[in-house]
C-alpha cells in the first residue's frame, strides 16, 4: 500500500526533478560545511598545548575557515528551505488540481454515495497534511541521510575503533524508528478517516441548521457529534502516544552513544599518548561532536517519521480519489451537434442498486418541440428519468436516443449542451449576477442578458441590488430562495437550448410570478422539447403529453383533459390536490 503511494508521489514530483537534484546538492553542501566545523575545532584545540604554548596564527586561520563554513551552512540552509517549499507547494497544487478535475468527471453515483464534507476534507485537509509531511521529508531526510554517511566516513578516517562503536549502536536507532513508524501509520490513517467523517457531519449540520433548529434536533446532533469526536479523540491519542515516545527513546540512545564514545575516546587518548599516531584531545573533542551529530539525524528522522506517516496516509486517501474510475471511461466519440429535440426512451431498465429495481421496460417518445410533463408520487422515478436523459447515469438495459442517436454513442458534453436544466435546488457561484447569468453563454451581450432577466421577471429585483448586474451573489447573501430560482431560470433562458428540463423549477416562486414565468417559458421555448417534472399539477395542464409514473412504470399518459376523463390514477392525484 505504502510502496504504491510512494510511486504515485514520485509521479507528481517528476516535473520538479531538477529542483530535487538541486535540493540534494544543497543538502550535501550544507552537510559538508557543517561536518567540517568539528574537525577544525579539534585542530584548533590541539593548537593550545599549555600556558604560553598557543599557536595563535594557526588558530586564527581555523577560526576564519570555521566562519566561512558557518556562512555556507546558513546560505545553503536558506536556499534548501526556499526550494523545498517551492517543490512541496507546487506538488500540492498539482495534486489538488488533479483531485478537483477528477471530482468534475466522476460519475454522480460516486458523489451521491459519499458525504460532500468527506470529499472536501480529502481535497483540503488531507492535502495540507501531505504537503507538511513532504516539507519535513525534504528538510530532514536528505540532510539527515547525508549527515549519517558523512560522519561515519570521517570517524573511520580519524579512528576506526570509535567508528565501529558508533556503527554497532546504529541498529538500535533503526529498530526504534521502525517500531514507531510501523504503528503510527495505521493510527494516523484511521485518524484521517474519522476527521473526514467529522468534517462531513459538521458540513451537513451547518448547511441544514434551520431544519435542525426547526425540529429541535440540537441535542440529538450533539450526541452524534460527541460520539464522532470521542472516536477522533481516541484515534488521536493512540497516534500521539506512539509518536511521543520518539523523543525520549532517541535521546536515551544518543546518551548511550555519547557515553560509549567518550569512554573509548578517553582510553585511546591515554593509550596513544607519546606515540607517533597519538589520538589527541582535539581528536576526542571532534569525535564527541561527531557522535552527537551522528545521532541527531536519527532523533530528527524519528520525530519526523510520525508526521511523514500521517502525510503518507493522507496521500493514500488523495490518490484513492484521483484513481477513481472517471465518467469519461465509457465516453461516446460522436458529437451530437445542434439537436432537433426528438427524444426516445426505448424499453429502458435502471436501478441504483442491483437488489432494488426501480425502472423496468419503460418506453417514452417525446417529439421535437413538444412539452412532456412527468408526474407521480414521491419515489416513482421522475427525477431518475431526468438523470437518464442527461446521462448522469447510464441505463442498465434499453436505450435513450436523441434524434435517433443513442446517447452513449455521443459525448456527454455535446449531449448536455443541448439541454437547459432548472432544478428545485438553486445554485449560484460566488460571483456577480452577470457572471452567474452568462455561465452557459459567456458570449451573450448585455442586451440579451437583460432580455432574459426580464423574461424571467428577475430584472426588477436585480436593478434594486447595490451594483445591479455587477452585485456579487452566491449561496449565502441577501437573496431570497425565490430570487435565486429566478436567476437560475434566466440563466437557462439565456442559453436557449433545443431541449429544456424543469425539475420542480418553480417550487420556490409565488403563484403570481409562477404564472408569468410559465408564460415566458412558453414563448421562449416555442418549438423546443420540454420535460417538466412537477408535483403541483396546476403547472402542467397545458403540456402536450403527461406521463403518469408509479413504481418506475408509466401507468397512464395523455393530455390533462384525457387523463381526467379516464378517472384513473392521475384523476386521483388531481383530486387529492384540489379537494377541500
Amino acid at each position: 500500500m505504502k510502496k504504491n503511494t510512494f510511486r504515485k508521489i514520485l509521479v507528481f514530483l517528476k516535473p520538479y526533478g531538477w529542483l530535487l537534484a538541486l535540493i540534494v546538492l544543497l543538502a550535501l553542501v550544507n552537510v559538508a560545511a557543517t561536518l567540517f566545523v568539528p574537525y577544525l575545532a579539534g585542530l584548533g584545540i590541539d593548537c593550545m598545548i599549555g600556558a604560553g604554548e598557543v599557536n595563535f596564527a594557526r588558530l586564527y586561520r581555523y577560526f576564519a575557515v570555521i566562519g566561512g563554513c558557518i556562512a555556507v551552512t546558513c546560505l545553503s540552509q536558506w536556499l534548501l528551505s526556499v526550494l523545498s517549499n517551492r517543490v512541496a507547494y507546487h506538488a500540492l497544487a498539482d495534486i489538488r488540481t488533479a483531485a478537483f478535475r477528477k471530482i468534475q468527471i466522476l460519475p454522480l453515483k460516486y458523489l451521491d454515495g459519499r458525504a460532500y464534507g468527506e470529499t472536501a476534507s480529502v481535497v483540503i485537509s488531507d492535502a495540507e497534511q501531505f504537503s507538511e509531511g513532504l516539507l519535513l521529508g525534504f528538510n530532514q531526510f536528505f540532510t539527515g541521510g547525508a549527515t549519517i554517511l558523512g560522519v561515519l566516513a570521517i570517524l573511520f578516517a580519524l579512528r576506526w575503533e570509535v567508528a565501529l562503536v558508533v556503527l554497532l549502536v546504529t541498529p538500535l536507532s533503526l529498530l526504534t524508528a521502525k517500531f514507531i513508524s510501523s504503528r503510527t501509520y495505521f493510527m494516523f490513517k484511521k485518524q484521517s478517516e474519522v476527521r473526514a467523517e467529522q468534517t462531513a457531519f459538521i458540513d451537513e449540520m451547518i448547511g441544514n441548521l434551520k431544519v435542525v433548529k426547526a425540529f429541535c434536533h440540537e441535542d440529538e446532533n450533539g450526541e452524534v457529534f460527541r460520539e464522532i469526536n470521542e472516536r477522533y479523540r481516541k484515534c488521536s491519542l493512540k497516534a500521539v502516544f506512539f509518536s511521543s515516545t520518539t523523543n525520549p527513546t532517541t535521546r536515551f540512545i544518543n546518551a548511550v552513544v555519547y557515553a560509549v564514545v567518550a569512554l573509548v575516546g578517553a582510553l585511546l587518548v591515554l593509550g596513544t599518548a607519546g606515540t607517533g599516531a597519538a589520538f589527541t584531545v582535539g581528536n576526542l573533542t571532534s569525535v564527541l561532536n561527531y557522535s552527537t551529530q551522528y545521532t541527531k539525524p536519527f532523533n530528527e528522522i524519528s520525530e519526523v517519521v510520525t508526521e511523514f506517516q500521517n502525510a503518507v496516509a493522507c496521500a493514500a486517501r488523495l490518490f484513492a480519489l484521483i484513481g477513481e474510475e472517471p465518467e469519461v471511461s465509457d465516453e461516446g466519440k460522436e458529437e451530437l451537434g445542434k439537436a432537433k429535440g426528438d427524444v426516445a426512451l426505448e424499453k429502458i431498465t435502471f436501478s441504483y442498486t442491483p437488489e432494488q429495481k426501480l425502472i423496468e421496460d419503460l418506453s417514452v417518445h417525446a417529439p421535437a418541440g413538444k412539452r412532456v410533463a412527468i408526474v407521480g408520487p414521491t419515489g416513482c422515478g421522475k427525477t431518475t428519468l431526468i438523470n437518464l436523459l442527461m446521462r448522469f447515469y447510464d441505463v442498465d438495459g434499453g436505450s435513450v436516443k436523441v434524434d435517433g442517436k443513442d446517447v452513449r454513442a455521443v459525448t456527454r458534453r455535446s449531449l448536455r449542451e443541448n439541454y437547459g436544466m432548472v432544478l428545485q435546488e438553486t445554485w449560484l457561484k460566488e460571483a456577480s449576477v452577470r457572471e452567474n447569468l452568462c455561465m452557459g453563454n459567456p458570449d451573450a451581450s448585455y442586451e440579451e442578458m437583460v432580455e432574459a432577466a426580464k423574461a424571467a421577471h428577475a430584472h426588477n429585483f436585480i436593478t434594486r441590488l447595490p451594483q445591479d448586474y455587477e452585485t456579487v451573489v452566491g449561496e449565502e447573501g441577501n437573496l431570497s430562495q425565490g430570487q435565486k430560482q429566478l436567476l437560475c431560470i434566466a440563466r437557462v433562458m439565456l442559453c436557449r437550448p433545443p431541449m429544456l428540463i424543469l425539475d420542480e423549477a418553480t417550487s420556490n416562486i409565488d403563484t403570481r410570478t409562477e404564472l408569468k414565468v410559465q408564460d415566458a417559458f412558453r414563448k421562449l421555448m416555442q418549438g423546443r422539447t420540454c420535460f417538466i417534472v412537477a408535483h403541483r399539477l396546476s403547472t402542467i395542464q397545458n403540456a402536450d403529453a403527461i406521463l403518469v409514473m408509479k413504481a418506475g412504470k408509466i401507468v397512464e399518459q395523455g393530455t390533462h383533459e384525457e387523463l381526467l376523463a379516464r378517472r384513473g390514477f392521475y384523476y386521483e392525484l388531481y383530486n387529492a390536490q384540489f379537494a377541500e
